[in-house]
């Protein structure tokens, strides 16, 4: 299964995890897990991890359409959300994750 992980700077970690999953609730399946908030976005999934420094997501789908998809509209929501902040969401493959 694809997977890529995120790390986005910011001290505002918890703030936009919680606002990414309020707003996509109305469209998606949003699970509140003891590792993390999990939106479900078609067949993929993107885990959102609030951290002192940075907002981790660990997005995966069956397949690399799916993961683009997930990549996609997280990446797109938090960026607008943190546009004042000027948050930058980077996608790091699962074998690129030596890059950190």
């Amino acid at each position: 299964m694809p997977t890529s992980t995120s790390y986005v700077s910011t001290d505002l970690a918890e703030r936009y995890a919680k606002q990414l999953a309020s707003h996509l609730g109305h469209q998606a399946t949003v699970d509140e897990t003891p590792d993390g908030t999990v939106i479900h976005i078609g067949a993929g999934s993107c885990r959102l991890r609030p951290g002192p420094d940075a907002l981790i997501l660990d997005a995966e789908a069956p397949d690399d359409e799916g993961l683009t998809c997930v990549q996609d509209v997280i990446g797109r929501h938090l960026v607008r959300f943190g546009q004042r902040n000027e948050l930058v969401v980077t996608w790091i493959e699962a074998t690129d994750k030596s890059v950190r």
